[in-house]
C-alpha cells in the first residue's frame, strides 16, 4: 500500500525552454515551507482534522449508529451541502461498486442505498422523495452549525414527508443529525426529541470533515471499510511530520501549486483522475482548494488559484484540448492506479484494418494507463506543467491517504499564501442576504444594504 508522486514535469529541467520550476525556486521553497510545516502542526489542537483518523471515540459512535440500524432500512437519504455531502459522494463512488444506488439488495449484501439531497432544487427534492418508500429509509441531517439555510429546508420538507409516512411519533426514529457537539438548532431539536445524534468535532470545519461522522457514517452504513479509510489517513498524517520537502508528499504538492501560481502564472490547478471510481473525488477536492484558499488578504490584495476537476480519458476528448493549446496557465495533476494492466481484454477482431487490429491482445487498463502517460507527456512536450500521483489500486486505504494529503496540501497552502485556510468570509455577504429576504430575525442591516443596491434591469426580453 503505497502512493508516489512524479512531479519531472514541472521542473525546468524537463521542460522546453526552461519553462518550469527551477531547481533554485526549489530549493529556496524550504524555508517558507518548513515555517508553513511548523504553523500546522503546532494547531493540531484546534486543526481537528490532522487528529480524526486517531479519534477512535468518534469513529465507535459512527460504528455504533450503523450496528444499531444495519437490517433496519433499505435506503439512506443524505442532506447536506458543501463538504457535507461532497465527501459521503465521492465516498460512495469510489468505494461502492458503480450504480450502487441500482443493484439489488444481494449484490449490495444488504447494505442499503445512498441518496444525498446536495441543493434546494424543488424538481430534486420531489423526485427523491417521490421514489424513496420513507418508511424504509433512514434520513441523515448533516450540518454543523445546525442551522444551514439549505439543509434545514430539506430537513423541514423531508420531516414532514416522514411525518406523514410513518407518524409523528415514529418519525424520529428515522432521524439521525450529524451536527455540533454542543450548540446550534439540530443539537436543540435532538435534545426535545430524543432523536439519535453523532458528532462533528468543533474543531473541524465542513469542507475538512469526511473523515468524521460527516463521512464515516454514512459509509458505515454502506460496508465501507472505514476502519482501513482511516489507516490511510493516519499514515499519510504521519509521513507529513517530515518537514523535508522529499519526505512529505501533501508538502511537496502545496509547494509546486504555490510555486506554479506565483511564480510561473499558473493560476488554475486541474485535478485529473484516470480511473472514473475517483471522478467525484476530484470535485470534492475543487471544494476543499477554492474555498480554503480564495482569499482577500489583510493588505486588500487577493490570492487563490482556481481548481478544475477532469476525468481520464473522458477528458482527453474536451478540455485537454485547451490544456494543450490554450493559455499556459495551468497545472494538471494526474492520479494514476496501478495494477489495471491485466483488466479488461480486448479481443482480436477486425485485424485487416488498421484501425482495429492494433488493438486486439491489449487491454483496457493497459490502454488507459497508456493514454494517461502519453498526454503527461504531451503536456510536457508542450511546455505544460504536470505532476503525477499514482495509488498501488482505489480501495478504502489509498482513498483515506489521498483524501488527507489533499487536506493537509491545503492547510499547508493557506500558510504559504499568507491566508487563512479555515473560513470562509466571502460566502458571508450572500448568506445574509438571503436571510434578509427570507425575513430572518437579525438580519435588518444585511436588508438596508440590499435595498440599496442597483436593481437588476432587463436588457433584453424575448
Amino acid at each position: 500500500m503505497a502512493l508516489s508522486f512524479d512531479f519531472t514535469n514541472m521542473m525546468a529541467s524537463a521542460l522546453p525552454h526552461g519553462a518550469g520550476i527551477t531547481e533554485t525556486q526549489w530549493t529556496e521553497a524550504a524555508a517558507p515551507f518548513a515555517k508553513a510545516h511548523a504553523a500546522v502542526h503546532a494547531r493540531t489542537h484546534d486543526l481537528g482534522f490532522l487528529t480524526l483518523p486517531e479519534n477512535t471515540a468518534l469513529l465507535e459512535s459512527s460504528l455504533a449508529v450503523a450496528a444499531q440500524v444495519q437490517g433496519k432500512f433499505d435506503d439512506v437519504l443524505l442532506l447536506g451541502i458543501g463538504g457535507s455531502a461532497l465527501g459521503p459522494i465521492a465516498l460512495r463512488t469510489a468505494l461502492c461498486p458503480p450504480r450502487w444506488n441500482e443493484l439489488s439488495t444481494a449484490q449490495r449484501s444488504g447494505n442499503p442505498r445512498l441518496h444525498v439531497l446536495d441543493n434546494v432544487d424543488p424538481a430534486s427534492i420531489s423526485a427523491t422523495l417521490a421514489r424513496l418508500d420513507l418508511s424504509k429509509t433512514l434520513v441523515l441531517v448533516v450540518s454543523k452549525s445546525g442551522g444551514t439555510v439549505e439543509t434545514m429546508a430539506q430537513y423541514l420538507i423531508v420531516r414532514e414527508a416522514l411525518a406523514n409516512a410513518v407518524g409523528e411519533a415514529q418519525a424520529a426514529r428515522h432521524l439521525v443529525f450529524v451536527t455540533d457537539p454542543e450548540v446550534g438548532a439540530l443539537r436543540r431539536i435532538a435534545r426535545a426529541e430524543g432523536i439519535t445524534t453523532v458528532d462533528i468535532p468543533a474543531n473541524v470545519g465542513g469542507r475538512f470533515s469526511v473523515l468524521s461522522p460527516v463521512g464515516i457514517l454514512p459509509a458505515a452504513l454502506m460496508g465501507i471499510d472505514v476502519r482501513a479509510l482511516l489507516a490511510g489517513a493516519a499514515s499519510m498524517t504521519a509521513d507529513a511530520q517530515h518537514v523535508e520537502l522529499t519526505k512529505n508528499l501533501p508538502g511537496a504538492f502545496a509547494v509546486l501549486q504555490w510555486l506554479s501560481d506565483r511564480q510561473h502564472g499558473r493560476r488554475v490547478q486541474v485535478l485529473m483522475p484516470y480511473a472514473d471510481p475517483l471522478r467525484d473525488l476530484a470535485l470534492w477536492f475543487v471544494q476543499l482548494w477554492a474555498e480554503s484558499l480564495g482569499k482577500l488578504k489583510a493588505d486588500g490584495s487577493s490570492v487563490g488559484p482556481t481548481p478544475l476537476p477532469a476525468l481520464g480519458a473522458t477528458d482527453q476528448h474536451s478540455q485537454v484540448q485547451l490544456f494543450m493549446e490554450g493559455p499556459k496557465d495551468k497545472t494538471v495533476t494526474f492520479i494514476a492506479v496501478k495494477g489495471r494492466e491485466g483488466d479488461g481484454k480486448i479481443p482480436v477482431r477486425h485485424a485487416d484494418i488498421p484501425e482495429l487490429g492494433y488493438l486486439g491482445g491489449h487491454t483496457l487498463g493497459e490502454l488507459i494507463d497508456i493514454e494517461q502517460r502519453a498526454t503527461a507527456g504531451a503536456l510536457a512536450a508542450r511546455g505544460r506543467f504536470n505532476a503525477t500521483l499514482s495509488v498501488d489500486t482505489v480501495d478504502a486505504w489509498h482513498l483515506g491517504a489521498l483524501m488527507q494529503l489533499f487536506a493537509l496540501a491545503t492547510a499547508y497552502a493557506g500558510e504559504l499564501y499568507g491566508i487563512n485556510a479555515f473560513d470562509q468570509p466571502g460566502v458571508e455577504l450572500g448568506k445574509q442576504f438571503a436571510y434578509a429576504m427570507l425575513g430572518r430575525g437579525g438580519s435588518e442591516r444585511a436588508r438596508e444594504e440590499w435595498d440599496a443596491l442597483p436593481k437588476p434591469e432587463s436588457r433584453w426580453a424575448m
